[in-house]
């Protein structure tokens, strides 16, 4: 049996804000949900699905894995997650070859914007 990477979960104190936000960021409809848990698309999806959870307790610390997300406009990407109600963080790193911008969903997730040069 070969190991496939299935999904990622969230942990949210708010699973319906969180999951819009990433919803409209990378344009995935919500599929089949538990109650009061959101996933956005179906298991067996050509991308892994995101499965936000709901938890009672705020984030605490760094997390120590997030998601990246290739963009091709890294100021208009910045942008829409402002104004889907993200923050930019203020962290850039400028390699030879693309930008990373750091940056929170709602609820403080960070992720980071990646523009890879051609």
């Amino acid at each position: 049996m070969a190991n496939v990477w299935s999904g990622v979960t969230i942990d949210c104190l708010d699973t319906e804000r969180v999951a819009r936000f990433w919803s409209a960021l990378l344009d995935r409809e919500p599929g089949p949900s538990r109650d009061g848990w959101v996933y956005l698309g179906e298991q067996g999806d050509p991308q892994p699905r995101l499965v936000f959870q709901p938890v009672p307790e705020p984030a605490t610390g760094k997390v120590r894995i997030h998601l990246d997300i290739s963009v091709d406009d890294i100021d208009e990407a910045v942008g829409a997650v402002i104004a889907l109600g993200g923050r930019a963080t203020g962290e850039r790193h400028d390699y030879d070859e693309g930008v990373v911008v750091v940056v929170t969903d709602p609820e403080g997730h960070e992720f980071c914007l990646v523009h890879y040069f051609d």
